[in-house]
């Protein structure tokens, strides 16, 4: 009995520690996609690469320079004609993965696809407010996408048009509320150093606007309440996280004009 085909697909993940939940993601793929490819950090220790290696992915080592620059150092390890981008605890569902299947056998002339995000919070399915849709371009052609260079927030720069599937690539990313805080600082720190780096100067007026907005937006606007409790929460999260990067980074620019003592 001749083994199923696989299709041209590189999967291209970036990684720190990631044993404890790298699993479930590579199971997704593992049985259908011709190659996987994994960039851990250089200072990895709990086995990521060993369970990478399980599923006969290959590992690659590299210091820690930015989520643009490491996905793009991980798209140029790739071989296949199509990459699919995913992160450690993201996983591509049954369905999804017909529709990859069927995009990469006939594209048209798409040079990527984007699809929907679906993030599980506090054992729920998240169908409104910010966090969904959520559509995310991570299915390409070579050659087609390069990441931006940006430290957070990274996206992909795509030559071509870019379709749609419909199908939910499934997101498990909260494991705590204090994995949840610890994200977002990091998160407000690089946005801060982004800011410093474009020049780009935060007004007290963000500090004061940007937040609320972002609640409204999401809870109201964006039908987050119909989530329940979980959509309340994360339009707080939402709003919460806004103002901790402008204020970080407004922080950074005062402190920077301030005259040293």
């Amino acid at each position: 009995m001749n083994p199923p085909q696989r299709s041209p697909v590189s999967v291209c993940i970036i990684a720190g520690n990631e044993a404890h939940r790298i699993t479930p993601t590579l199971q997704s793929v593992a049985d259908w996609a011709s190659e996987i490819i994994v960039i851990i950090n250089d200072d990895v220790t709990d086995g990521t690469d060993k369970i990478v290696e399980s599923f006969g992915g290959k590992v690659f080592r590299e210091s820690w320079k930015g989520f643009g620059p490491q996905k793009n150092f991980a798209v140029a390890q790739a071989a296949q004609d199509w990459i699919l981008n995913l992160d450690a605890d993201e996983e591509i569902s049954p369905a999804l993965r017909a529709e990859i299947q069927r995009a990469v056998r006939d594209p048209g002339l798409h040079a990527a696809f984007s699809f929907p995000r679906l993030t599980q919070f506090c054992g729920r399915w998240i169908r409104h407010g910010d966090w969904y849709p959520d559509y995310q371009t991570r299915l390409w052609r070579r050659g087609q996408v390069r990441w931006s260079d940006a430290p957070v927030h990274e996206s992909p720069q795509v030559n071509g048009t870019v379709g749609r599937l419909r199908s939910n690539l499934q997101h498990y990313s909260m494991e705590s509320v204090e994995h949840q805080l610890q994200k977002t600082i990091r998160y407000a720190n690089d946005f801060a150093a982004n800011c410093q780096a474009c020049g780009r100067k935060v007004r007290f007026l963000d500090l004061c606007l940007r937040p609320p907005w972002r609640f409204v937006r999401s809870y109201v606007f964006k039908l987050g309440f119909l989530d329940g409790w979980r959509g309340f929460s994360i339009a707080w999260l939402t709003a919460f996280y806004t103002f901790l990067r402008y204020f970080k980074a407004f922080e950074a620019q005062n402190r920077q004009a301030s005259p040293s003592k």
